[in-house]
């Protein structure tokens, strides 16, 4: 019996619409995981140990994001999820805004409602993450993935800067007040946003009537047959080693332009700029080249993927050896050529995430992109923490902060390195997903 598929697929409008969706998210994230770092620490008093744990708890609950996506799939419809997910994180950062303030003067009550309150934003960020991108994969022409990829990560980074630059001007003079009123806002709004941004754009799905009546599978089940795909398994041991060298360095840039370059906090925080504008830069290069040349089956995705590593290793090695040198050394330039080379990698590679998660021997988008998401939550989690143990370790055994930066940035040089590896396995032309099912809000571009 016949199955009623439509061949419609987003439109331009419907990307950009998923893209405000990632805005939100990012707004939401970045006010848990780096304004509420810096009011424990510094107006609380805490020790940085304890907001660190909660980052890394949020990343840890991400292992749940396979689930997720299983969830999505068998429901013929992502909306819920997605509106669901971005319900539970906004309550999630309100009441991590709540433990925050609590926690200094109620230190077993408050951390309580801390680990309740990350717990939801991991699961938050899984469900409407996850389901999210799994609507883009299976519902974006192959040609547009580039691109799509590129618009949804330059939307979340705003959402990111955006938030961060409104309520940090919102919060001064600060206090619990403006505070809590700031994150009710922020997450109340960004909610609102998700909301109206996903609503209409998928319709009912028309599922063929075999779908219909075959049997639910079991979570588990689906679980071993994606990593019995020896695509599925590959790419996410990439995604795992590439996202470890990608968030190795992120702790530890700022105080390597501090020690060994001897930038004020304000430089320092400036080259941080000066980096996130060559991330844009590249990520946009890579979609305006993809949605004009790209061939998935001219593996146009794995050349870029490969390239941003190569290109993110190189830069990771000037790093290392700019220790040697000291001031003179073009280190805005280095910085980047680094974030350009990141962006590029970033934008590559979720293309690639999005062909492939329609690959394989049944529809299972959700799970395939719930694997990758855990592996990346992990990596991203693990990688931090490494970068900054790692030169802690060196600095006290070597006694010499240049040569502890610079093998630590080595390290990472090989990570990319071997990333770069891994990707000439990963072949993007078994990557075209089946044909969309169901019907989408403009499908005509």
């Amino acid at each position: 019996m016949g199955s009623h598929r439509s061949d419609q697929s987003l439109s331009w409008l419907g990307v950009v619409r998923l893209g405000l969706v990632q805005t939100a998210i990012g707004a939401i994230v970045v006010l848990t995981t780096s304004t509420l770092n810096r009011v424990m620490v510094v107006e609380y008093a805490l020790p940085a140990m304890i907001p660190a744990a909660l980052v890394g708890w949020h990343y840890a609950i991400q292992l749940s994001r396979p689930r997720w996506g299983f969830g999505s799939d068998l429901g013929r419809r992502r909306t819920p999820w997605i509106i669901g997910g971005m319900g539970v994180l906004a309550l999630g950062a309100i009441a991590a805004t709540d433990a925050a303030v609590i926690i200094a003067g109620s230190p077993v009550f408050g951390a309580a409602l801390a680990i309740v309150a990350f717990t939801m934003i991991g699961i938050g960020v899984g469900a409407a993450g996850t389901s999210l991108l799994a609507l883009l994969a299976s519902h974006t022409a192959p040609a547009r993935r580039p691109a799509a990829a590129a618009i949804t990560w330059i939307m979340m980074i705003f959402g990111i800067a955006g938030t961060a630059g409104v309520a940090g001007a919102f919060l001064d003079p600060f206090s619990a007040q403006r505070l809590a009123l700031v994150a009710t806002g922020v997450a109340g709004a960004a909610f609102l946003l998700a909301t109206v941004a996903i609503w209409g754009v998928e319709r009912a799905r028309v599922v063929a009537q075999e779908e219909e009546a075959g049997p639910c599978p079991r979570f588990t089940a689906v679980l071993r047959e994606i990593w019995a795909e020896p695509m599925a398994r590959r790419f996410t041991i990439f995604v795992f080693v590439s996202m470890l060298a990608y968030s190795a360095q992120d702790l530890i840039l700022e105080p390597y332009a501090g020690f060994v370059f001897e930038m004020t906090p304000g430089q320092s925080t400036q080259l941080a700029g000066v980096q996130h504008g060559g991330v844009l830069i590249g990520m946009i290069l890579v979609g305006l080249f993809g949605a004009r040349f790209g061939d998935p089956r001219r593996l146009w995705m794995q050349r870029w993927t490969i390239a941003g590593c190569v290109g993110s290793a190189a830069a990771i090695a000037a790093l290392a050896f700019s220790s040697q040198v000291g001031v003179g050394w073009p280190l805005a330039a280095n910085v980047f050529v680094l974030g350009f080379a990141n962006g590029v990698f970033a934008v590559a590679a979720i293309g690639s995430m999005m062909g492939l998660a329609g690959a394989g021997q049944a529809r299972r988008e959700g799970v395939r992109m719930g694997v990758w998401g855990a592996a990346q939550a992990v990596a991203f989690g693990l990688g931090g923490f490494l970068g900054a143990a790692g030169v802690d370790a060196l600095r006290s055994l070597l006694a010499q902060d240049q040569l502890a930066f610079a093998l630590v940035f080595a390290a990472e040089a090989a990570l990319f390195i071997g990333a770069a590896f891994l990707a000439l396995r990963l072949d993007a032309s078994r990557a075209s997903a089946p044909a969309p099912i169901g019907d989408l809000e403009g499908a005509r571009s």
